[in-house]
């Protein structure tokens, strides 16, 4: 998952070099912003994949608990 948003967090910096880029500014200008939005874009996507992750395990983990409960109770009424 990191290197997902790695790659998306660079697939951004050199989008952005290219959009900056056309509008004629600095080459340092360029790289500043673009660092600087690789850096928001990498950290946004970070956070937002680890809650996807959390939420996924704890569906999992919940529907885990109750298929062990259902199984569980149908064997002491049986």
């Amino acid at each position: 998952m990191n290197k997902i948003v790695l790659y998306f967090g660079l697939l951004i910096f050199f989008l952005s070099i290219i959009f900056f880029s056309q509008k004629g500014l600095l080459i340092e200008d360029v790289l500043l912003r673009s660092f600087g939005i690789f850096l928001v874009i990498t950290v946004m996507s970070s956070i937002l994949a680890l809650a996807f992750v959390k939420a996924i395990n704890k569906t999992a983990l919940d529907k885990e608990n109750e298929l062990k409960d259902n199984i569980i109770g149908s064997d002491e009424n049986e």
